[in-house]
């Protein structure tokens, strides 16, 4: 796993660097997101998450959820649009687990996307992404510790 700034960036995601969102491809052609470790961290200790459920539609840039944390309090945004078809509803009792596994227990949802080859252009991922990702971080002062 790739490292920048003390934040963990797995170069097996896809990221949407300017909103600290991660993207897992599934085998079935849908999409798993969830927060980056960078964005747990800003956020400080989560104290409530509220993914929408399954069934809901999502536009690209749009609300999947809201994440609350003691100094803040926004959106998970869709990296593209779709279906939410899963929501992590074990969030509800331990919201932390978005600080202590977000690429992992902390996901958020599951989305079956409308146009992945059209909207995921400005998703990077491997090696390079992870660069990129790393960049940013460092350019914005932004440290996991």
């Amino acid at each position: 796993m790739a490292k920048a700034t003390h934040c963990n960036i797995p170069d097996t995601l896809y990221y949407w660097i300017k909103e600290h969102v991660w993207v897992r491809m599934e085998e079935d052609g849908s999409v798993t997101i969830g927060m980056t470790d960078a964005a747990q961290h800003i956020a400080g200790a989560v104290i409530n998450a509220m993914p929408k459920k399954a069934g809901r539609g999502v536009q690209k840039g749009r609300s999947t959820g809201t994440v609350e944390s003691g100094k803040w309090v926004g959106p998970v945004k869709a990296p593209v649009s779709g279906q939410i078809i899963a929501a992590n509803e074990a969030l509800a009792a331990t919201p932390k687990a978005l600080n202590a596994d977000p690429y992992g227990a902390g996901w958020f949802v599951r989305i079956r996307p409308d146009d992945w080859e059209g909207e995921s252009a400005d998703l990077v991922s491997g090696p390079e992404g992870a660069a990129t990702y790393r960049q940013f971080l460092e350019a914005e002062g932004i440290a996991c510790e």
